[in-house]
């Protein structure tokens, strides 16, 4: 009896001190545990974020361009490609997927879910992690990489713990997802979930559907390892299994999740980089803009320091519309390859030996060949490598591993191959090129510009950088100075005849006497026939009347700064100019004489929204409304009757080889009035053209790099072939957009209008001033 009693006593206090070593193991394990927080929280486990740092972490942010519809157009970065976005702008299924498949419980914790922690603890994470979203967005901010060794990775959660929770007390829930979207890289240039959506389904974030929020949603496990690109058959996976924990926790039903899972993922990968994507030769002039603007000194940060365009966060709003700028860059992808076929097919070796060149003999071309090689980028990488010249040359006829640009079935591609690089210098030099741009003649905005075909290989733009010369496009400057000088009427008739301004009547050293391109000098036509046909001894004659100097003086005061001689002969536009200055100066014609300046950025915000700069607009008067209006009636008549017809006509590619083959998208079937003007320069090296609608003037070039690269004849040659087709698909996909608003009326008519423009009114009043040439017996497209 006593010895049970005993060995009672004996158990009894043998549990009371595995109770109280319990208790004191507990009650010590949660004072080291408090300690050590309290330890972190002081930074003794190492430095942590203060309240400034809490409130403004420090990521890098991409400067964004934003069209004027509110779309990205593009960035500029260095290494992060982010554009943060609020959590008003996250769609409710992306938020679900997270929260579902993350952190079941985050909104009912303060940046640590005990329950999962003590899981994870017992069962050492083989029944799931225990991190919250608080604390991944603690680690990506604050404490990067996970450490390998198990005391540097228990000290690193410690820490995660700690900033968690001063997150939790900083920020709202909505403001956690937000920046724990907006931190995380998702591959590929995704840096944030903006990019991402842009880059993988070309979206914004709040355009996302369930499937494409999953599959996000799941890349934050491993975005490496879930690449959709690489990995594709994991990714999907990887988002089913998120569609799933969407089901668990009842945020979508099981009918979803089982539709949606049998289901791809439908990728849409619009790669983002500086060379890619949309309006990239426009986005580089633009870069260029902003490091001028940036060493402005009026444009410091308040501490004196220059704003750093690749990482602050900057927004850049810019006047290109994206749908303009996406049926503009249409229209030359169309159009180009099949223009491009056609020169190919024009310069095989059979049909010209001196490929792609016209005109040209061996030296010639040597010589031509040799100055383009010591230009080329090539040559000056070698020289700063100390190669000497004897090298280098040597090195352009060694057959070498590249990749060059090429048309493939309609599309702009790449291929590999081995070439010497002399030449994939000839190469390069047989494609045509375009320029393209759109601009409101009223406020100046520019709305579509393509400075080339694909930046990637070809960096020279050729609205902005590019001069060449404009060809008949130059006349309305002609016949605008003899309107408003000599108050002329486009019903006034002039012979065709042959004129010669004698030497050095105007600057000129020799006798300058133009020809017809279709060899009729006979009888009188009106001035609107004449610059309908594009007849140049009629120009010729007003030139006369005028002389250069005040020509001259009106394309400078409409915007040219390019050179331009006074001699007789600009007037069939010998002149170098760009696509930029001559879309501006036709704009003067359609606003009423007035001058607007072109408009690229309207204003740039830093990332709190802050104005740091605002664009003022410049305008001047430089003809009066009565003069510039009847020098769009002028032009109207180009369309209606003359070289720019084709915009009209229909059934033409029923008999005529050249539209069925190189004129693209016609018929366009254009009613609407249009003013408008080609251009064709000596030996087809250049085509334009111009036009304009009350309230668009867009212009375009065509031609190859070298000016003795060149159609051999006008048929393709006459930038009613190169040009005209791409001004017409473009309008007519602006015109098909009804969220556009461009102008199908006709042109203001002055009040005070008292020059003639109806011909039919003015012939019965003036029966002697009847066109010997009826307007349809006019050449189409026939010009120089």
């Amino acid at each position: 009896m006593a010895n049970n009693k005993t060995k009672q006593k004996n158990e009894s206090q043998n549990f009371d001190n595995y109770v109280r070593w319990f208790w004191m193991l507990f009650l010590g394990g949660i004072v080291s545990v408090g300690l050590l927080f309290f330890i972190a929280s002081l930074g003794g486990l190492g430095e942590l974020p203060d309240y400034t740092q809490l409130e403004n972490p420090e990521t890098n942010l991409a400067t964004e361009i934003i069209s004027s519809d509110g779309k990205t157009l593009g960035k500029f970065y260095f290494d992060d490609n982010r554009t943060p976005v609020d959590y008003d702008e996250l769609p409710k299924n992306l938020v679900d997927a997270l929260v579902a498949t993350e952190d079941a419980r985050f909104h009912e914790h303060s940046g640590i879910d005990a329950r999962s922690t003590l899981r994870a603890f017992f069962f050492l994470g083989s029944k799931g992690g225990a991190s919250t979203i608080s604390q991944q967005l603690a680690r990506q901010l604050f404490v990067g990489v996970r450490a390998r060794g198990t005391f540097e990775g228990g000290l690193q959660k410690v820490k995660e713990w700690v900033i968690a929770t001063k997150l939790e007390r900083q920020y709202t829930k909505e403001e956690i997802i937000a920046q724990y979207f907006n931190i995380y890289d998702f591959g590929n240039n995704g840096d944030g979930i903006r990019s991402a959506a842009n880059i993988y389904f070309d979206k914004e974030p709040n355009e996302l559907n369930i499937k494409e929020s999953a599959m996000l949603v799941g890349m934050f496990k491993n975005s490496s390892l879930y690449n959709p690109r690489r990995n594709p058959v994991g990714v999907k996976n990887r988002r089913d299994v998120v569609l799933a924990q969407m089901y668990k926790y009842d945020y979508i039903t099981k009918e979803v999740k089982d539709s949606l899972q049998k289901t791809e993922l439908d990728l849409n990968y619009s790669p983002q980089s500086h060379r890619d994507g949309t309006a990239t030769y426009f986005r580089e002039y633009l870069r260029g803009w902003m490091k001028d603007w940036i060493n402005d000194k009026a444009n410091r940060k308040p501490d004196g320091s220059k704003y750093n365009i690749n990482s602050e966060g900057l927004k850049v709003f810019v006047t290109i519309d994206s749908r303009m700028q996406k049926y503009a860059e249409e229209a030359v992808y169309k159009h180009m390859p099949r223009l491009q076929a056609e020169f190919f097919h024009q310069n095989t070796p059979d049909r010209n030996k001196t490929a792609p060149f016209l005109e040209l003999d061996k030296s010639q071309i040597d010589d031509l060949m040799n100055r383009s090689m010591r230009r080329g980028e090539r040559w000056r990488v070698l020289k700063d490598e100390g190669k000497s010249d004897k090298e280098i040359i040597a090195s352009f006829e060694k057959p070498t591993k590249m990749t060059v640009f090429k048309w493939e079935k309609g599309k702009a591609s790449e291929v590999d191959t081995i070439m010497k690089p002399m030449d994939s210098m000839r190469y390069y030099k047989s494609f045509l090129h375009p320029g393209m741009m759109s601009m409101d003649p009223q406020t100046g905005h520019v709305k579509a510009w393509v400075g080339g075909m694909n930046y990637r290989h070809f960096q020279y733009d050729h609205v902005n950088q590019g001069k060449r010369q404009v060809g008949s496009t130059f006349k309305p400057f002609v016949y605008a100075t003899a309107i408003d000088q000599l108050h002329m009427s486009p019903c006034d008739k002039l012979p065709r005849s042959q004129i010669t301004i004698e030497a050095n009547k105007y600057g000129n050293p020799e006798p300058w006497s133009p020809s017809n391109s279709d060899g009729d000098y006979g009888g009188e036509i009106t001035l609107k026939q004449a610059l309908a046909g594009s007849v140049n001894t009629v120009t010729a004659r007003l030139m006369d009347k005028v002389g250069p100097q005040p020509v001259a003086d009106l394309a400078r005061r409409l915007g040219i700064t390019s050179y331009i001689p006074e001699v007789p002969s600009i007037a069939l536009g010998t002149p170098d100019v760009s696509v930029l200055e001559m879309v501006a100066a036709y704009s003067a014609f359609a606003n009423k004489g007035v001058y607007t300046k072109p408009v690229m950025i309207e204003r740039i915000e830093d990332k709190n929204g802050t104005t740091l700069y605002q664009f003022k607009p410049e305008s001047k008067d430089v003809l009066s409304a009565e003069s510039a209006y009847v020098t769009v009636k002028l032009m109207q008549g180009v369309v209606e009757s003359g070289s720019g017809s084709r915009l009209r006509t229909t059934g033409r590619d029923q008999w005529d080889k050249s539209y069925e083959e190189v004129v693209t998208g016609y018929p366009y079937e254009l009613t609407n009035p249009i003013a408008g003007k080609t251009g064709t320069t000596q030996n087809q090296s250049d085509g334009w053209f111009m036009g304009m609608v009350p309230n668009l003037v867009t212009g375009v070039w065509v031609g190859a790099e070298d000016r003795a690269a060149h159609f051999g004849s006008i048929t393709y040659g006459q930038g009613a072939t190169m040009a005209l087709p791409m001004w017409g698909m473009y309008m007519k996909s602006c015109y098909k957009d009804e969220t556009l608003d461009i102008s199908k009326e006709d042109f203001e008519r002055p009040s005070n209008l008292s020059i003639a423009v109806d011909c039919a009114n003015y012939e019965a009043d003036n029966p002697n001033g009847d066109a010997n040439t009826p307007k349809e017996e006019l050449p189409d497209g026939l010009e120089l």
